[in-house]
């Protein structure tokens, strides 16, 4: 039983994240280009995503794992030969319950202390990623404007930004002048002050024109150092700015604060009664995979795959909505989540009665029969099935 759960569990759980990922990847390497900055941040970002994503996916992969695992014990008739010699579904249960205990504790020790840190790291990338901290480029062929009033243009740039040429540079001088560079060559040298940087260029033109200068002065140079000011990166904002970011000993401290505005209250507790919610849900994902994984008699649909998708993705929404409910003080963050909870588990716990305990009781054999007949139907319409009759 492990081993027939580990897989489909192991497989579905890497699916789900790759595709979370892959989604997120274009987005996040479309915002890097755009703001400039270096691809490796990508996979930095990725990375501080990855337990918001576990923290969906585990619940999945978990249903998934126990439900194939009854299926194709079902469908193999093993089960029947396992009820057969007295081992009811309870027992069997025990080693889908062993996973669901593990797991439920790792997603609770990520959604409630490991994902707000890695969210926290993963908008504090985004903030210094916008404000240039992370080291953005210029963009070759537009006009890139430095504070004091620095203006920079280049044409291309090879060797990851190392070897630039087709250079301009227009710069306000301290007593008020400016200066407008053209060069051959170019490239950036850090210095001992972060807040600026030299631009060494190389075979070009320099006009400086000053207060008092009758005529702008021009000359031209081999080498030419001309020092560029940085926009001075403020720090980020401290860690709990959305609760997202507040790990669970911190949403009840701020919930129980009659010191915080109401609307703070609200939305912690809204917040940690919906990931205290979703973890609980897991113990009953067992039930309902046993419910849905077993087929009716002499067949083999997969009606009952596609309704535990559609039952687990469901109550997740109804949860986040209940959540946003909760938070604006409409109806207490308490009720507003366990309520959907008691709802769900009673309607799991009918759909495993039913199977566990009805003599040849069948949770959707209704679903199934309607389905099956909706089936033959459209076989019997189909141009092929036409063809095979007439000949």
């Amino acid at each position: 039983m492990a081993r027939l759960i580990a897989v489909p569990l192991i497989a579905n759980l890497v699916i789900a994240l790759m595709l979370l990922v892959i989604d997120r990847m274009r987005i996040l390497f479309s915002f890097v280009a755009t703001e400039g900055g270096p691809v490796s941040v990508v996979w930095q970002m990725l990375a501080n995503l990855v337990p918001e994503y576990l923290g969906l996916g585990i619940p999945i992969g978990l249903l998934l794992g126990v439900l194939l695992a009854f299926r194709r014990l079902a469908t193999s008739s093993e089960l029947d030969v396992l009820r057969a010699v007295g081992i009811s579904y309870t027992r069997l249960l025990k080693v889908p319950y062993m996973f669901t205990l593990g797991l439920a504790l790792l997603n609770l020790a990520i959604v409630g202390f490991v994902q707000p840190y890695a969210r926290y790291a993963y908008e504090g990338l985004s903030y210094e990623l916008r404000t240039g901290a992370l080291g953005a480029s210029i963009k070759v062929g537009e006009f890139t404007t430095f504070p004091k009033g620095a203006t920079v243009r280049i044409e291309r740039s090879e060797d990851q930004g190392r070897k630039l040429s087709g250079i301009f540079v227009h710069a306000n001088t301290a007593r008020g002048g400016w200066t407008a560079v053209t060069a051959a060559t170019g490239q950036f040298l850090a210095t001992d002050n972060p807040d600026e940087i030299i631009f060494r260029l190389t075979k070009g033109t320099l006009i400086s024109n000053e207060p008092g200068f009758s005529v702008p002065r021009v000359l031209t140079f081999t080498s030419h150092d001309l020092p560029i000011p940085l926009p001075k990166a403020e720090s980020f904002r401290n860690r709990g700015g959305r609760n997202l970011e507040l790990t669970l000993p911190e949403l009840v401290r701020i919930g129980r604060d009659p010191r915080s505005p109401a609307m703070l209250r609200d939305t912690s507790r809204a917040a940690f009664h919906f990931r205290l919610a979703e973890v609980a849900s897991m113990f009953l994902l067992p039930l309902l995979a046993l419910a849905l994984g077993v087929p009716p008699k002499r067949s083999s649909s997969a009606l009952g795959v596609f309704l535990a998708i559609v039952m687990i993705v469901t109550y997740h929404k109804v949860n986040e909505y209940a959540e946003s409910v909760g938070g604006l003080g409409l109806i207490d963050p308490f009720v507003a989540l366990w309520v959907p909870f008691t709802v769900f588990a009673g309607l799991v716990l009918w759909m495993y009665y039913q199977i566990a305990f009805v003599p040849g009781g069948q949770p959707i054999g209704a679903l199934e029969r309607g389905f099956s007949t909706l089936g033959k139907a459209i076989s019997r319409r189909m141009p092929g099935q036409k063809l095979r009759k007439a000949s």
